[in-house]
Parts: structure tokens; C-alpha cells; sequence
């Protein structure tokens, strides 16, 4: 799944260039753009159950300016017993430089409880289909 994004005035700090901050930002939009492009996360919703993000690595590896446009590529990178990783990376529209990369590791939480819940059963097939390849 593809998430494009245009760098504006605010995304830039004192520097010139988009604040490491902001970068956070970009990948949490193209998350959510993941998650809500899928059926499965509707259900999830609907049974109280959230998707929180427990760890973010992230790479910061070339500036980018205002008028620059990146496109987040996200896809599921690994599927445990409690928790999974999602792989984002940042490339610049224009040169195709990654500018950019994170994995996200991330749980399912019983909003009622506030706990963790394993991926397993019921969860574990709608999980599924969650990680399974969609087309943009």
C-alpha cells in the first residue's frame, strides 16, 4: 500500500529541511491509510480491539525539502504470536531516493481491558487478512 505525501512550509524546521519529527507523522498517515483500506480493520474496530504501536527503528538517511513529494510504501515485514512488524519506507517521488525507513512493531489491545491480546483464533483470521496483498 502506497501513501503520497506533499512536504509543506510547517514539516520544515529551522534547518531548512523536514524535521526527524514530521517523519513520524508521514508514517503514522500512511499507517492509518493501511490499515482502513482493509475490511478486516472495520472488524477490529468493532470488537474494541485496537492495533498500538509498541517500537519504532527508524532510518533518517537524505534531507527533504518543501514541494518535495514522498510516497510511504508499507507492508507487513513479520507476523508473530503477539505482535507484528510493519516495514515503511520513504522514497522521494521525484529521484525514487529512499529518504527514509522504519519498522513498527506493533500489538493488538483489548480496549476494555487495556491489555495485549495473542494473535490467535478469530483475531488471528482477521489478522490475516490484514497481511494479505492488496493492490493500491
Amino acid at each position: 500500500m502506497s501513501t503520497t505525501i506533499k512536504v509543506i512550509g510547517y514539516h520544515i524546521d529551522a534547518f531548512g529541511h523536514v524535521n526527524n519529527a514530521r517523519y513520524l507523522e508521514f508514517l503514522e498517515a500512511a499507517r492509518w491509510d493501511w490499515l482502513e483500506s482493509y475490511d478486516a480493520y472495520r472488524w477490529f474496530k468493532q470488537m474494541d480491539i485496537a492495533v498500538v504501536v509498541v517500537n519504532i527503528n527508524i532510518n533518517y538517511r537524505l534531507p527533504v525539502y518543501v514541494g518535495e513529494r514522498l510516497v510511504i510504501d508499507s507492508y507487513l515485514q513479520h507476523a508473530g504470536q503477539k505482535s507484528g512488524v510493519l516495514k515503511q519506507i520513504i522514497t522521494r517521488q521525484e529521484d525514487k531516493q529512499v529518504v527514509a525507513d522504519a519498522e513498527v512493531t506493533f500489538v493488538f489491545v483489548n480496549m476494555k481491558t487495556g491489555k495485549a491480546i495473542p494473535i490467535e483464533g478469530e483475531i488471528r483470521d482477521k489478522f490475516e487478512l490484514l497481511t494479505a496483498p492488496k493492490e493500491d
